[in-house]
């Protein structure tokens, strides 16, 4: 038997496409012979996918949610692993640690970087493991908690909720395809952020497999280990393999508005109005604004800057209104701008749905919000109004673009947000800030010359907002992980070389603030070796010295 198993996974090895020399076939058979001698009874031979495999390509490719990261020039997983156990979860950590291979840990495939997939390194051998098969949920309704695994998606989570109570939900993102294992992770924010903070913030305990395959729970792991995974970026503690959260009341009924305004329709002055009073409306009241270039609807062969103003209310329009009117009647809103809804259906129409999809849309973990397109993102926090006058620069950063290729998103701050102390979970980003600033281009066209412009118009559009978003240090959201900290001297990858101290400092001081330092003892404390890592993941101290 031994003999046989040998002999396939020499086949195996020698018939991956891409291999060119016999220290990396050998380096590649040992970890496949490693799980597979490992696991007699879990046959994790069953869920392991090598490039000839023909499930391969398709596996590979369902959870990439930006195409900038899905071409044939795109570094490629040596092996991708669905596990259905956790035993072939901790089978993969023990081999992997033992053939020295990266782990790529994915739960539901946005992140910004590709990381959870792919790998800047061009010669790097990494391995996926593919969480997808992890997707229970379990609701209490009587402790109004919930227990999900990670590859749970934000839209699965939310339905699941409605099936059982409409007065119950989640504070978690209104993207519905999003995996709960990473975002949770990174902290996770969404329309019920002004009330009830982030997802991050609504966690009450977990499991998790360390870097010695151990299964950990909130008291075996203990208060900073627990600390660190709320909020502290995905595969750099460990893998998450469930979470317990907690649900939080809303209305049966909510009231969602959009009010759209065009330059000629006195965007610039409202959008100015916007800020002066955004953080300070009722914690039931969450506002997000859209800027981005459009055909002007008044002017043919003409474009203009749009501002939309999509607004959730947890009451009534006939609550909502009056206080539109006494706090920032500026926007102008009426009743046909609002519809009352489900706070489900509310997901799926800031997610821009039709009012007239189902409720079992949330479900399908197909739909990516920018369809096809390739994508960047960057984030800021505002703290002081942006003035006139730097509204009018950010115009003219979008009239460099085509239609509809690039953006910013404005997400309001205040309420709850103001009141959870910074050092509660890593996310540090609370009082003080008016709102969050998402800078983004996508794009369909391929190559790297078309690429390349629409990242450098992005970077100039993120280095115009200097001067109008927060300082020393630059604040930045570690779900939108943005690897240019790492070029020109401006920080740097958590990837574990020696002295990365000053460029891991420059990007974990934006996501994590003075709690940077916190999570670096940590790391040290719970995996010294530096196991669980990628680009931009807590280095332990060692990686220093």
């Amino acid at each position: 038997m031994a003999r046989v198993l040998r002999i396939l996974l020499i086949l195996i090895a020698i018939s991956f496409p891409y291999l060119n020399s016999a220290d990396r076939h050998s380096h590649e058979e040992s970890i496949l012979e490693c799980l597979y001698s490992q696991n007699y009874n879990t046959t994790i031979s069953q869920v392991t996918f090598t490039p000839t495999n023909s499930s391969y390509d398709s596996i590979l490719q369902f959870s990439i949610k930006n195409s900038r990261f899905n071409t044939s020039a795109s570094p490629k997983p040596v092996l991708i692993i669905t596990p259905d156990s956790i035993p072939q979860i901790q089978t993969t950590i023990i081999c992997s640690k033992k053939q020295k291979f990266q782990i790529r840990i994915r739960s539901g495939g946005h992140d910004y970087e590709g990381l959870s997939y792919t790998s800047p390194d061009q010669n790097s051998s990494f391995l996926i493991l593919d969480l997808i098969r992890f997707r229970n949920i379990s609701i209490d309704l009587a402790q109004q908690t919930a227990w999900i695994q990670p590859a749970v998606t934000t839209g699965e989570l939310y339905y699941r909720i409605a099936e059982k109570s409409s007065t119950l939900a989640f504070p978690s993102g209104i993207c519905p395809t999003v995996g709960l294992g990473g975002q949770i992770s990174g902290g996770g924010w969404g329309t019920l952020l002004r009330k009830y903070g982030l997802a991050a913030d609504n966690v009450l305990d977990t499991r998790v497999i360390d870097a010695e395959g151990r299964i950990l729970d909130r008291a075996s792991m203990g208060e900073d280990l627990f600390w660190a995974i709320r909020g502290g970026g995905g595969n750099t503690f460990g893998i998450v393999i469930a979470w317990k959260i907690k649900l939080v009341p809303v209305p049966a009924s909510v009231t969602a508005c959009t009010v759209t305004r065009t330059l000629e329709q006195n965007a610039t002055e409202i959008v100015h109005r916007w800020q002066y009073v955004v953080d300070k409306l009722s914690n039931d009241v969450f506002f997000m604004v859209v800027l981005n270039r459009v055909v002007n609807p008044i002017q043919a062969n003409a474009t203009t800057i749009q501002a939309s103003f999509n607004s959730l209310y947890l009451g009534s329009i006939e609550g909502l209104i009056p206080m539109m009117e006494a706090k920032f009647p500026d926007l102008g809103l009426r009743r046909e701008n609002c519809v009352e809804m489900s706070w489900a259906k509310s997901i799926l129409y800031f997610a821009g749905f039709p009012l007239n999809s189902p409720l079992e849309s949330l479900l399908d973990r197909t739909i990516s919000a920018t369809g096809s397109a390739k994508f960047k993102g960057k984030s800021d926090y505002v703290k002081e109004p942006i003035p006139i006058s730097g509204l009018e620069g950010i115009w003219e950063k979008l009239k460099e673009v085509g239609v509809q290729t690039g953006g910013l998103i404005l997400a309001s701050y205040g309420g709850k947000m103001s009141e959870i102390a910074e050092s509660s979970i890593p996310f540090p980003h609370r009082a003080g800030n008016i709102y969050q600033v998402e800078e983004v281009a996508f794009w369909v066209e391929d190559g790297v010359e078309a690429a390349d412009g629409y990242l450098n118009w992005l970077r100039g559009l993120y280095e115009y907002m200097t001067p109008y978003v927060s300082k020393n240090p630059r604040e930045a959201y570690a779900n939108y992980r943005d690897l240019d900290f790492g070029r020109n001297g401006d920080g740097g990858g958590g990837g574990g070389g020696k002295g990365d101290y000053r460029r891991a400092r420059s990007w974990g001081s934006r996501y994590y603030k003075n709690n940077f330092d916190r999570l670096v003892r940590v790391k040290t404390a719970v995996d010294p070796a530096n196991f669980f890592r990628n680009e931009q993941s807590i280095p332990p101290l060692s990686s220093w010295r």
